[in-house]
């Protein structure tokens, strides 16, 4: 590895959700960073004026929050590189896109928008490139002086990369090896557009040499970029200075047929966006782990498995482990098809895992936002511990604990009506009693006197402790009756024996 300190960015365009996908490359850049003592940039790359979305920047950082995946260097933070938005770096770039023309590794090309319309309907798959290049209005097939007057004119140009002829290209990508390229199936990219502004292909150079960035990882769908910016790397003289590259493996759909899209996701009911996000134009709402009730520590860990492993068996990882034991020889070159089913048991670990006071935050806000206003949060926190084995989801903490904070309004009649007796009411009118006779309340001491009763009154266990059960809660479910009995608290466990018999009767 260079002996060079360690950078490595992320560097999203502000065009809409973020993308499982797009997360892992943050998770794998932002581990070999802290792995390495190294600084993790964020850059944002909104060139592309015609596709910028309103508010998506704001989405992108409050995704990496949310992931506890915090830049060292970015637009919000600040760094000794800034600005770190590329449209605010707009000025930089023509200087070298003008040197490559200068140096005959570049040009200049005037075609308007509806001459290569135009051509892409007449040629059968047309490319702007070498083989037709000298035919069409660029500075390689106009006379100098007419391109003169076409500059000094201020007609609307592009500045494209000149590919050379019969070339083959190679690099050393830390995950796939020997990658090399042929430069006559790769056509002529525009590094500078008519407003000014750069095409990915140079901006993504420049920043990258004038942020000292030492490796860059991306998805492996930029693999076929990869030749211009090669030769960029090389004809603008920072050869030496490019950083190490690895073309991470793409996350497939679950049958493994193809990259996962937004799409796959709402066919097959998960998300593939790290948080909720609405298309301001359309209204749509794409949703997100976040919002599904994913921890975020469940979310990284199943994204450093897609794709990567320590080799061993270990699956939980924390971010300092994961950050520990990364490394880019042991990612895969396979794409890692994604399984839901399991980034569900992912979230179900994590919780099992977590204490209660981490979990504490989250609940209270699922909670509330079922109208469940809870002010103890003592009380709240025995809940979660209670039945926190129990929830998949962080939603699930709704469903397995409200009735902690209110009755029941209803009752699975169906399940005690049948064998209700006369007998079983009294019964429980003695256990009322003995309840408020109670001194101590405790589950053990509770379910010891409880099954003396039932003994005494010549019942069997299961006569009575699923009515128990569904006099507390309203149904077959939830932690050790006692337990919960212990929860309620003395006064609401016999206020809801004495609803309920009223509705068994």
């Amino acid at each position: 590895m260079s002996e060079k300190k360690v950078r490595v960015r992320f560097a999203p365009s502000p065009t809409g959700g973020l993308h499982l996908g797009g997360v892992r490359t943050v998770l794998f850049n932002y581990l070999f960073a802290k792995k390495h003592n190294g600084t993790f940039v964020l850059r944002i790359e909104d060139t592309d004026q015609n596709r910028y979305v309103e508010g998506a920047e704001e989405y992108i950082f409050e995704c990496l929050k949310w992931c506890g995946l915090n830049a060292d260097e970015s637009a919000q933070v600040g760094g000794p590189f800034a600005p770190y938005r590329q449209s605010e770096r707009k000025s930089l770039y023509r200087e070298y896109a003008e040197k490559l023309v200068r140096q005959g590794h570049a040009y200049y090309a005037f075609d308007t928008p509806e001459e290569l319309e135009k051509q892409r309907a007449t040629v059968p798959n047309f490319q702007y490139g070498m083989a037709s290049r000298n035919s069409l209005r660029n500075s390689l097939a106009l006379p100098e002086h007419e391109v003169e007057q076409l500059l000094q004119a201020g007609t609307p140009h592009v500045i494209r990369i000149k590919m050379p002829e019969d070339e083959t290209i190679s690099f050393t990508d830390m995950i796939r090896g020997h990658v090399s390229f042929e430069t006559n199936q790769v056509d002529d990219k525009v590094l500078l557009k008519a407003d000014g502004m750069p095409t990915y292909h140079l901006a993504v150079v420049v920043d990258d040499f004038l942020m000292h960035i030492s490796h860059a990882f991306r998805g492996e769908e930029w693999l076929p970029s990869a030749p211009v910016h090669l030769l960029l790397w090389e004809y603008l003289g920072w050869k030496a200075d490019m950083p190490q590259w690895a073309h991470l493996p793409l996350i497939l759909k679950p049958d493994g047929h193809g990259k996962l899209s937004k799409r796959d996701g709402a066919r097959l009911g998960f998300p593939v966006y790290a948080m909720s996000w609405t298309d301001p134009k359309s209204g749509e709402l794409t949703p997100g782990f976040r919002e599904l009730g994913f921890m975020p520590e469940a979310f990284n860990n199943l994204l450093a498995l897609l794709g990567w492993n320590d080799g061993t068996d270990q699956e939980i990882f924390t971010l300092d482990e994961l950050a520990e034991k990364f490394s880019m020889d042991r990612v895969s070159k396979a794409g890692a098809k994604f399984d839901f089913e399991k980034a569900k048991w992912f979230n179900a670990e994590w919780i099992k895992r977590a204490t209660a006071e981490r979990l504490l935050g989250d609940v209270k806000a699922i909670l509330a936002d079922k109208g469940l206003a809870i002010t103890d949060d003592a009380q709240l926190l025995k809940v979660i511990e209670l039945v926190k084995d129990r929830c998949v989801l962080l939603t699930d903490f709704y469903e397995h604990s409200w009735y902690f904070f209110k009755q029941p309004e209803s009752y699975d009649l169906n399940a005690v009506k049948p064998k209700w007796t006369d007998a079983k009411t009294e019964m429980f009118k003695t256990f009322i009693a003995q309840l408020q006779q109670a001194e101590t309340w405790e589950a053990t001491e509770l379910e010891t006197n409880f099954k003396a009763l039932l003994t005494k009154k010549g019942f069997k266990i299961g006569d009575a402790m699923l009515p128990f059960r569904i006099m507390l809660v309203g149904g077959k479910f939830g932690p050790h009756v006692f337990d919960i009995a212990v929860q309620l608290g003395k006064a609401e466990v016999i206020a809801r024996i004495e609803k309920a018999l009223a509705a068994f009767a």
